[in-house]
């Protein structure tokens, strides 16, 4: 998360910078530009997610799986690959799908050993639900921090 609600003027970057050699005063002042209105993005969509009763990275995982339909689901280590999450809290977090009936978890016909997470019609259901407010919310947040 970054804190900084007033970010460094230029002439401050440039002052710091004297001391590294190659700095660019634009490209930094871009970058800290970048990191606030990501983190305000981040912390619209927790208060999203939150008031739905849902979490960004359960939504994320629906995501994940819906956006490859002709794939009839993944396996859990396909999911952990598209996503930035350790294997114990993917793990955790699919069986907790699982219990509020989300997913489902079925035998690869390919493989007897391995796992298939497939959403259920309740898990599309509810993905498609969230998905105009979120999108609401990304355009909004982008365009209030453009101006």
């Amino acid at each position: 998360m970054f804190f900084l609600k007033t970010l460094p003027t230029r002439a401050m970057i440039a002052r710091y910078g004297e001391a590294v050699d190659g700095v660019d005063v634009e490209t930094v002042d871009d970058a800290l530009t970048m990191l606030r209105r990501a983190s305000r993005l981040v912390r619209a969509l927790d208060r999203f997610f939150a008031a739905r009763g849902f979490s960004q990275l359960r939504f994320l995982i629906l995501i994940v799986i819906d956006r490859e339909p002709e794939a009839d689901g993944l396996s859990p280590s396909a999911i952990a690959d598209r996503l930035d999450v350790s294997r114990p809290v993917l793990t955790r977090t699919l069986q907790a799908l699982e219990r509020d009936g989300l997913i489902a978890l079925a035998v690869d016909d390919q493989d007897n050993r391995a796992k298939r997470v497939r959403l259920t019609p309740d898990g599309a259901a509810r993905l498609h639900a969230l998905l105009p407010d979120y999108f609401a919310l990304l355009q909004k947040t982008y365009r209030a921090d453009a101006a």
